[in-house]
């Protein structure tokens, strides 16, 4: 009973398909043919912390009363060394019930690392025990939290960063890529669910699962599979395959092989089904599929079985199943092909991929050795199920990483594929206002979903007058891509961290109202710690510029002014509630009537150029001339005369427009 209850639980949660297309290996961008040799077979990632679990496809259970005695008497003799190393040990051998039975050794383990300064480990074992407890971890996580600051709150709100693309198209500097969602269009898209969609590069095929079909006279929902064909930048009209694919039962979540002839897909509560839904091979022979033939009961199981990927070199194939002995209510398996053809029985993925929550919808990228998922249960989610990939580094997987916020928002996100280039990503999304019906969508693939961004970029930024860390909103541009890379807050500490694609040419914008925005340009080619200074900017104190120098009587503004009033402009449009305050002075020689209508032309002058050069709103900058009435200091020398010649700029910051983690700049104030 309670396994019919926990089945109906996951269908109704609506996590039925997700497809997994191989895609072909042709037109390749310069960068990935490049590297396609070398990447295909080992990405350059650093394997993490966590050992390999050998019993978690051996035994469900482990124990050794011998072993759990030594560790009591290390601990007791408070001999930590040695209690650490019998503990790791004995964790090692853990079957997958041990992981939420013995879950409070998980924590001890990491506590035991954390005392001798190795937090990587201590926090790899803090993660296993906060995705498989089944009790409070308060305690645990209070410990996790004071090793590792969740990068969610680094990641500024959507808006915010959309703001911010907005704003610098305004001016004619870098700035980051704004991607859209594109509609697939009416002729894939139905007034009904639409999803799961797996693209074929050879071929140029889209195979998705629908609901728009019904049959009997209930009107009883056939959802089945169709394929729509790519012509140019559209899609001809979709055509549900034909039978013996469709049939009476449901159909859904395909995947095909690199050449398009052998498909794997699931179909649900049919006569010879050993569960709820059961995996299925179908080849393309003599123009048409073969009758669909069950992959058995050493992969199919008595529950529900679904969301088929092959793996890069075909040779395995992982999917989502909700059977009784694994790790959570869903979890992702794996089974691989055998000498003689057939497939070995299924296994469990493991603790590090698969939590005591739901792990669904996987999808195999078909060049490179990552795996990418769905899942409830990781450590760090924006919405309810969100999209991680994982990389396999030695074979062993790593600590899955969540792909971001500009695909993961507040609700859930599965259905996911890329094509071969990790250009673009399809998957499925409704809109706000009718959150039931799916369509398929496609969208740019950002930096943090790219499988070859694994170069990392870290480093600091330091006020250069009083050493202190300075925070700010920092952005990454691809200036040979335009791949976008979701913007984040630096850290309260000055830091910052990015993963990138090596080889790539980037900039880095940092913005913040307390200091003028910093550009940073750099050649991406291997992992890269940088120290960035910059000065504060003091709005009590107005700003003078050395270079900001006029011709004898004239207000024109002279090229060498440029550089310095275009930093003004990029400030102006990166703050749009900042205003600035010009006043223009002069020398007392000469009349000061002329004096003073000069020293208005020419912060006229300023004014204007920032005005139009940041195609600003009007009445954010003040200009007056003063003429000579306001002296830095008495005339005596010419020295003393050109002091007092100068243009003052006064920034004026809103209120509550500091740059914080987690909160976005907030208008306010003014004059």
């Amino acid at each position: 009973m309670f396994r019919l209850i926990r089945q109906l639980f996951f269908l109704l949660t609506a996590l039925f398909w997700l497809t997994s297309p191989l895609l072909a290996q042709k037109n390749l961008p310069n960068q990935q043919r490049a590297l396609k040799g070398k990447v295909t077979r080992q990405l350059r990632v650093r394997p993490d912390a966590t050992p390999d679990f050998v019993n978690v496809n051996r035994l469900p259970y482990f124990e050794d009363k011998k072993a759990l005695r030594e560790i009591a008497k290390a601990e007791k003799r408070k001999n930590w060394n040695a209690a650490r190393g019998l503990l790791e040990q004995y964790v090692a051998h853990f079957g997958i019930e041990n992981f939420y039975k013995n879950n409070m050794m998980l924590w001890r383990l990491g506590q035991l690392f954390e005392r001798t300064g190795n937090e990587e480990k201590a926090k790899a074992y803090y993660r296993l025990a906060l995705k498989h407890h089944r009790q409070d971890v308060t305690k645990i996580q209070l410990y996790y939290d004071s090793l590792e600051q969740k990068d969610a709150e680094l990641y500024v709100p959507l808006k915010t960063y959309y703001d911010i693309v907005e704003y610098r198209k305004n001016i004619a500097t870098f700035r980051p890529p704004k991607g859209v969602y594109t509609n697939m269009g009416a002729g894939i898209n139905s007034n009904v669910e639409d999803y799961g969609p797996s693209y074929n590069d050879d071929s140029q095929q889209l195979i998705f699962s629908s609901k728009r079909k019904v049959r009997g006279i209930h009107n009883v929902v056939d959802e089945e599979l169709y394929v729509a064909k790519r012509q140019g930048e559209s899609w001809l009209d979709a055509e549900p395959l034909p039978k013996p694919i469709s049939s009476p039962y449901n159909e859904g979540s395909a995947c095909l092989s690199k050449d398009g002839t052998t498909m794997y897909f699931s179909r649900c509560e049919c006569p010879t089904c050993h569960g709820n839904c059961d995996l299925f091979v179908t080849k393309f022979k003599n123009g048409q599929w073969t009758v669909p033939q069950s992959l058995g009961m050493a992969v199919n199981s008595t529950g529900w079985d679904s969301q088929p990927t092959l793996s890069r070199t075909e040779d395995t194939l992982y999917f989502a199943s909700d059977r009784i002995g694994g790790f959570g209510l869903s979890d992702i398996w794996f089974t691989y092909k055998l000498k003689n053809g057939g497939w070995a029985k299924a296994q469990n993925m493991g603790p590090i991929i698969n939590t005591r929550e739901s792990e669904v919808s996987p999808f195999y990228h078909p060049l490179y050795n990552v795996l990418y998922f769905s899942s409830r249960g990781q450590l760090l989610n924006f919405g309810d199920f969100d999209i991680y990939k994982a990389y396999r580094v030695a074979g062993r997987w790593q600590e899955p990483i969540n792909i971001g916020p500009l695909v993961n928002g507040k609700g859930s996100e599965y259905y996911f594929t890329i094509d071969a280039d990790s250009k673009n990503l399809y998957y499925a999304r409704s809109e706000e206002k009718q959150m039931k019906n799916l369509d398929l969508y496609s969208f740019p693939l950002p930096m943090e979903a790219q499988p070859l961004a694994t170069t990392h970029v870290e480093g600091s930024l330091i006020d250069s007058v009083t050493q202190k860390p300075l925070n700010g909103i920092i952005s990454i541009i691809d200036v040979d891509n335009g791949i976008e890379v979701a913007s984040k807050y630096v850290r309260p500490d000055g830091s910052f961290d990015f993963d990138l694609i090596d080889g790539g040419k980037y900039v880095m914008l940092i913005q913040s109202p307390d200091y003028f925005t910093v550009e940073k340009k750099f050649d991406l080619k291997a992992d890269t710690v940088m120290k960035l200074m910059t000065t504060s900017i003091d709005y009590n104190i107005p700003l003078i510029f050395k270079n900001i120098e006029f011709d004898a009587g004239k207000s024109n503004i002279r090229p060498s002014m440029h550089a310095t009033l275009d930093r003004i402009v990029v400030f102006m449009v990166d703050h749009p509630d900042t205003r600035l305050r010009i006043a223009g002075h002069t020398d007392a020689a000469g009349d000061p009537d002329v004096n003073e209508k000069l020293s208005q032309d020419r912060a006229d002058a300023i004014r204007r150029y920032i005005e139009v050069k940041g195609k600003l709103k009007p009445n954010r900058i003040e200009s007056r001339g003063y003429g000579s009435t306001v002296p830095l200091k008495e005339e005596v020398t010419e020295e003393d005369m050109r002091v007092n010649r100068r243009v003052e700029f006064r920034l004026v910051k809103p209120e509550g427009s500091e740059v914080k983690p987690g909160k976005a700049p907030d208008a306010g104030g003014g004059w």
